[in-house]
């Protein structure tokens, strides 16, 4: 969760977007910016003791934070903003080299305590709730499956929800997100801290044209690191080291080869 210094206008209420869902109005909204809408799902889990703790704490006008949307473990969804608004949900970011996320996504928070308690398991109802959820915004603003993301992938080394046992393979199966089969951790060449050169700087390009945002300066810093570990955390979460090892690189390589010509 993160916040905003910005003001919102409570709302008395208004009609859910998402059939079906409750409506707890925020105050903690916004309007998005430069007349952007939605092109973009952002993923969190709320990291808090208990999801009436998290609803509480998104419709408190002192936590200058919201989502969109909340999902509980049993699948009940709560609308706490207006699609056509703008949530307080990324905070500080960027994806495609594109920063003030919050004004082009609709954030959605899934109830899971996360660090708290050692990163519990999503429910199944829950995952399936999420996904049919994310697959209406999808359908109704036509944002593309590989801009369904995690918080992770818009601030990396700043924030690490929906954490690495979300499970974005079940979430492809229900027609979700863009995925492909990691490649096997195993030996081989890798870069890391500290080394340089046009191989690190490949490793940036890639990422970048992903979406991540780095600097290309062909040097493995701590921007670099971050960014491959966010990738990992989404990607490739059977090791999540920072180190662009072997299977890092051809799952993103494979990752790039699968997206539609409307990307690069």
């Amino acid at each position: 969760m993160n916040g905003s210094s910005e003001t919102g206008v409570c709302m008395s209420g208004f009609e859910p977007d998402y059939p079906g869902a409750e409506v707890h109005v925020s105050p903690n909204f916004g309007a998005r910016r430069d007349g952007l809408k939605p092109d973009c799902v952002i993923l969190h889990y709320t990291g808090m003791e208990s999801g009436a703790a998290a609803e509480a704490w998104l419709c408190n006008p002192d936590s200058e934070v919201s989502s969109h949307y909340l999902v509980y473990e049993d699948g009940r969804i709560v609308q706490l903003v207006r699609e056509a608004d703008r949530a307080w949900h990324a905070g500080r970011g960027s994806w495609q080299e594109r920063a003030d996320v919050n004004s082009f996504s609709v954030g959605i928070e899934i109830v899971n305590s996360g660090d708290l308690a050692d990163f519990p398991e999503f429910p199944e109802v829950q995952i399936d709730a999420v996904a049919g959820l994310c697959r209406d915004i999808c359908a109704r603003h036509a944002i593309f499956p590989e801009r369904v993301l995690a918080h992770s992938d818009v601030a990396p080394g700043r924030k690490i929800d929906p954490g690495s046992r979300f499970p974005w393979r079940r979430m492809a199966e229900l027609g979700v997100g863009h995925y492909v089969e990691p490649s096997p951790v195993r030996g081989g060449r890798f870069l890391a801290m500290g080394d340089g050169g046009e191989p690190v700087e490949a490793l940036q390009s890639m990422l970048g044209l992903y979406g991540y945002g780095i600097e290309i300066n062909g040097l493995f810093d701590d921007a670099t690191h971050r960014a491959v570990e966010a990738f990992q955390r989404h990607f490739r979460p059977e090791r999540i080291d920072g180190v662009a090892d072997q299977s890092t690189i051809e799952t993103l390589h494979r990752l790039l080869s699968a997206l539609p010509d409307r990307i690069g």
